[in-house]
């Protein structure tokens, strides 16, 4: 693994940017983003930073609060869908 982007098994890495990118299409804080995974608003902080990779259920946790939130993580990029076409995309490069 390296400090940009980190594999779980059976999920698809998840970048800082990815995340950041995410949180900002859906104008979520890293407080609210923390609330909604179960994780304190310090690993968030830290993984969007860069300071720190999390293990690898805190980063599938991470994922799978901001797609239960409709963010849809495609090569490298994050779009919102709640029903229809993405209506934001953000490139996670």
């Amino acid at each position: 693994m390296n400090k940009r982007s980190a594999t779980v098994s059976g999920i698809q890495p998840l970048t800082p940017q990815q995340c950041r990118s995410a949180r900002a299409i859906l104008k979520w804080s890293q407080v609210r983003l923390a609330a909604k995974c179960g994780l304190s608003e310090g690993t968030i902080g830290s993984f969007e930073s860069g300071r720190r990779i999390p293990s690898p259920a805190k980063l599938a946790a991470i994922r799978r609060g901001l797609e239960a939130a409709g963010v849809v993580f495609i090569d490298q990029k994050a779009a919102v869908t709640k029903s229809g076409p993405p209506r934001e995309t953000i490139s996670g490069t």
